[in-house]
């Protein structure tokens, strides 16, 4: 892939790939937007061995999740479980968004159904795909986006 096409690529689907990622930060764009910049810099240095641009999308999005789920890993928890709820409720939530209480509920379910719930129905992405993506079975990501329904169900039916 030459540089040309890279930022093709690149300016086709910055818009989806951020939303994508804001949604799965559970609305926390400054993270969202260092996981962006940090999965295009690994996919621009990678863009070399890379040869089809036709699935550029879904490449980038599996170098975002993974670039996510990294972030997460490292992260150290450094207050207790029962003051992470009230965290969560006050700080974390981006009021500027009109999904507040989705973004919220999101942050509650593991990181596996989110991801599958939002590459399913906010970007469109088959079982099959989302599948690759993860690097898992489709029977696992059925299962993903069964109990992630599930639990956003009762999670947003609650409030």
């Amino acid at each position: 892939m030459t540089r040309e096409q890279f930022i093709s690529c690149v300016e086709a689907t910055q818009k989806a790939f951020r939303r994508f990622l804001v949604a799965l930060c559970c609305g926390d764009t400054a993270l969202a937007d260092d996981v962006a910049q940090e999965s295009y810099i690994k996919a621009y240095l990678s863009c070399d061995s890379f040869s089809n641009p036709e699935k550029f999308n879904a490449w980038v999005f599996k170098i975002g999740y993974n670039t996510f789920i990294n972030h997460k890993r490292g992260e150290r928890l450094t207050v207790g479980y029962e003051d992470a709820d009230d965290i969560t409720a006050h700080e974390k939530a981006d009021s500027s968004f009109a999904y507040q209480n989705l973004y919220e509920a999101m942050n509650k379910i593991p990181a596996k159904e989110r991801t599958s719930v939002l590459l399913f129905y906010m970007q469109g992405y088959s079982v099959k795909e989302i599948a690759e993506i993860q690097e898992t079975s489709q029977d696992a990501v059925k299962q993903h986006l069964s109990r992630g329904r599930i639990h956003l169900r009762g999670l947003l039916s609650t409030d």
